[in-house]
């Protein structure tokens, strides 16, 4: 099973990929670990991505993708992967759907995990950390898990937030991205959606609503997956 995932920042999308990936003994492959794993053993992709890295450009698609697929070849990806974070735009969605297609890979399934807007931006600034540990789930724009005033509301301990959790301009600046419909993120879906649709259902295209509760949500792809 060879899946891509889609999802907004502040979906749940990175919790969900932990359920698929523990269900089904798939990898979840992150594109930050790529270029952390090839820059740190020194690979010829590795020293090429640090080099633009060190000088605060964007890593280009040309030594991105050749990361991806070379990680995608590895014996624990025989069985199926999970990759997320990547494609962010439109054209990098069409060269990932061509590097593919030349390496003989198949794409089976892409995951569209829906939220709106605003309801990702209240769930990233709303949530807060437990000083006793950093699991207990506290949000205070979601109400199953809402804590008990200012207290964790499984260990009662004090809470904090993060600092980029509550910039709203750098969380507006990734949402432009991924919401935008002609270049950005959701084209980059939209460009799936059309390649299944002329394909015969080929990558299947999995909606979820990401509105509900994370065991509904969790439910919901699991039952879509073995569908």
């Amino acid at each position: 099973m060879k899946i891509l995932f889609f999802g907004p920042n502040g979906s749940g999308k990175g919790t969900q990929g932990a359920i698929v990936k523990d269900k089904y003994g798939i990898p979840h492959i992150e594109t930050g670990v790529i270029f952390r794993t090839n820059i740190g053993q020194g690979t010829d992709l590795g020293k090429e991505a640090k080099g633009y890295i060190d000088r605060g450009e964007l890593v280009p698609d040309s030594i991105t993708i050749p990361m991806i697929l070379d990680r995608l070849k590895q014996d624990d990806c025989k069985d199926g992967w999970l990759l997320d974070g990547f494609p962010r735009n439109l054209t990098q969605a069409q060269e990932l759907d061509k590097a593919l297609k030349e390496a003989g890979i198949t794409l089976d399934i892409v995951i569209d995990m829906k939220l709106d807007r605003q309801i990702a931006k209240d769930r990233i600034m709303g949530r807060r950390l437990c000083v006793n540990d950093n699991n207990h789930p506290n949000n205070i724009f979601i109400d199953a898990i809402k804590p008990d005033g200012d207290k964790c509301r499984v260990c009662g301990g004090d809470l904090k937030t993060r600092d980029d959790d509550q910039d709203a301009d750098a969380i507006d600046q990734r949402h432009n991205i991924y919401y935008d419909t002609e270049t950005g993120t959701t084209a980059g879906l939209l460009f799936y959606q059309d390649v299944s649709a002329k394909n015969d259902g080929v990558p299947r295209i999995v909606d979820l609503d990401g509105k509900n509760a994370l065991p509904e949500v969790s439910a919901e792809l699991m039952d879509k997956l073995d569908a």
